[in-house]
């Protein structure tokens, strides 16, 4: 397994937000996590990336290392795990440009950004066209590939996504996950959170689902969309 999660917990003051996750990743892979809103789904991205502390027993290993040992920029400068938060977050004040060079800032092989940002400009060509323009006047859609392209060049080994569609028309989402797939192709896994449960199976070869802080199944995609249960909860019946 490139990741393994073991007995997660995180709490926000008095209240338990995961109640200890067990979860894995194959290298490669293409991996969702579903669930209702609220249920820990972003919260557990979030810990991933140590933006929020964990309880003492919680376990995860990247590749061999220790998360639990890393903070937050070396997760992205040194492991390669990259984040790409709900909402996008970018620096509006900045140019397409400089938002992917500035995401790229503590890398050292200045020869292999030159080559992600090829790649992320041969996946999203409207960024190209973009490239001078400030990152707070793009669209939505535009706004959200910027998003995934920055995380591309700051470590890509492994990228997680936090409700990717969200906001997105139809033709522009299937557009998205349609570019997500050729990053994966490019030898990134994919740890992928979203409120759009057909959409996330479809795209993904395995799930997880969470409620209220918990793990209560998992499976092959297809099995997922198949099960009653996912069904009528998340699929409309």
């Amino acid at each position: 397994m490139q990741m393994v999660v073991e007995n997660l917990k995180v709490s926000y003051g008095n209240i338990k937000a995961l109640h200890g996750l067990d979860f894995g990743i194959e290298k490669g892979e293409i991996v969702c996590i579903i669930g209702a809103n609220g249920a820990g789904k972003s919260t557990t991205l979030k810990a991933i990336s140590r933006l929020v502390p964990v309880e003492a027993n919680s376990i995860m290993v990247f590749d061999g290392h220790d998360l639990n040992a890393y903070p937050p920029d070396r997760v992205v400068s040194e492991l390669g795990i990259s984040h790409v938060p709900e909402g996008r977050r970018l620096f509006g004040n900045l140019t397409v440009i400089e938002n992917l060079k500035l995401a790229a800032f503590a890398r050292k092989d200045r020869a292999a950004v030159q080559d992600d940002m090829e790649k992320v400009f041969s996946i999203f060509p409207r960024l190209r066209e973009r490239g001078k323009q400030m990152s707070g006047t793009l669209s939505g859609g535009e706004q959200q590939m910027l998003a995934v392209g920055r995380a591309f060049v700051s470590g890509r080994r492994m990228m997680l996504l936090d409700e990717p569609s969200m906001g997105l028309a139809p033709i522009l989402m299937l557009s998205m996950f349609e570019a997500l797939k050729e990053i994966n192709r490019e030898e990134t896994t994919i740890l992928l959170v979203e409120q759009n449960a057909r959409l996330a199976l479809n795209f993904a070869g395995r799930g997880y689902v969470i409620e209220n802080g918990r793990i209560v199944l998992e499976g092959n995609s297809p099995d997922l969309l198949r099960n009653e249960e996912v069904k009528k909860a998340y699929l409309g019946g």
